[in-house]
């Protein structure tokens, strides 16, 4: 089972109008006859302030009375002016930026998966000076993310608060626990993770098939912690394999953690037996020697210190989990405001920092702008639903 939303569509290639050989280019003057018969027209010359180009375009009267009472040429005035527009247009909707501190909303505590996201992210955004006012990290955690998107939204039309969002945002409103992605303003996407099943590193459990085999004889023989709601990806990168297995995922014993942090501490203490977490951090611990990985959720190894670990297929079971991070704002965000938050996170992706932290961290590359997150959204939800409804934890 493939739990990934299905790839988004490839923007069309522009096209060229064809070649008309009664068209002018649009160097080519008109002689004093047609000049003076459209002078009689009245119509005024017209002109475009480029401001992003530092410069001024004036289109004579005579070429735009012609343009207008001749067809063939429409398509050379539309191909010289379009471009302009667009400049102009795009220059007055990024004319926004923040004018005080902005705020980086976590919706778990300290070391949870999204706030070591966010932080980085801080990190690079401020040694690449993009931003030219304070960056601050807030955690909210609580209530399966909710306490965040609350506190989000409780800052309507406001760019300078934005949030960490993962497929968290669609499974617990799904289960009703939590408020509809659409109630959001979705800025862009950043990568995708896989999830690690991970144990102490001196527990029974050798591997993921053992610890399915352990399941299936008995299912409340294991306890797992989950950061930071059932049915989230963490939650799934455990049920997904479960419910290969056939074990009914409802007769597990799940305990509910505000981070994958908190959860792993309550695991090393010996509260519970198993901990899924993003790889990211899972690697992080893994190199501390704090713990050990049993499968990971991705359709081949991961590399580096990951490399030795076995994927769910390798051991049997078809189950593959990747979790989208996003950045989203509150609801009634200007277009100058997305835009300008875009314009900021397309550099960081572009930047040589934060590809070493993709792959530092075993992230996915997959930037995406306001417009395919949506629609991005909008399909894993409906796959989501499904997946949800299967397990039974939700209708």
């Amino acid at each position: 089972m493939t739990l990934n939303p299905s790839s988004r569509l490839a923007p069309k290639a522009p096209t060229t109008p064809g070649a008309d050989p009664d068209m002018r280019k649009p160097s080519e003057h008109f002689n004093n006859r047609e000049l003076e018969d459209m002078r009689g027209a009245g119509v005024r010359g017209i002109r475009i302030n480029l401001a992003s180009k530092g410069s001024t375009a004036t289109l004579d009267s005579a070429r735009c009375a012609a343009a207008v009472n001749r067809s063939w040429m429409l398509p050379a005035l539309l191909a010289l002016t379009a471009p302009l527009a667009m400049d102009a247009a795009h220059a007055a909707v990024s004319a926004w930026k923040p004018d005080k501190a902005v705020e980086l909303i976590a919706a778990n505590a300290p070391g949870g998966g999204g706030d070591r996201i966010l932080r980085i992210m801080a990190k690079v955004l401020q040694e690449q000076r993009q931003l030219e006012v304070p960056i601050t990290v807030v955690n909210k955690p609580g209530g399966g993310n909710s306490v965040a998107y609350a506190y989000l939204n409780q800052h309507p039309g406001n760019g300078h608060h934005v949030a960490m969002a993962n497929k968290s945002l669609l499974t617990n409103n799904i289960v009703g626990l939590g408020p509809s992605y659409t109630e959001f303003t979705p800025v862009a996407t950043l990568f995708n993770e896989y999830i690690a099943v991970t144990v102490k590193p001196d527990s029974p459990v050798k591997s993921g098939r053992d610890l399915l085999e352990r399941l299936k004889k008995d299912p409340g023989s294991l306890s797992f912690g989950i950061a930071t709601s059932l049915g989230n990806p963490n939650h799934q990168g455990a049920a997904a394999a479960l419910k290969e297995a056939g074990i009914d995922v409802k007769k597990v014993r799940t305990v509910i953690f505000p981070s994958g942090g908190a959860a792993t501490t309550a695991m090393l203490g010996g509260h519970i037996d198993v901990v899924p977490i993003t790889a990211g951090l899972a690697a992080s611990m893994l190199r501390n020697g704090q713990l050990r990985l049993d499968a990971v959720t991705s359709p081949r190894r991961l590399p580096d210190v990951l490399a030795d670990v076995p994927t769910w297929r390798e051991q049997g079971y078809d189950a593959v989990v990747s979790s989208w991070r996003s950045i989203i704002g509150p609801k009634g965000m200007t277009e100058a405001q997305i835009a300008y938050w875009e314009g900021i996170l397309r550099r960081m992706s572009d930047s040589e920092e934060w590809k070493k932290e993709l792959e530092t961290n075993f992230w996915s590359s997959e930037y995406m702008g306001s417009v395919e997150t949506r629609k991005y959204i909008e399909r894993d939800s409906v796959q989501t639903r499904a997946f949800l409804v299967d397990l039974g934890l939700a209708k």
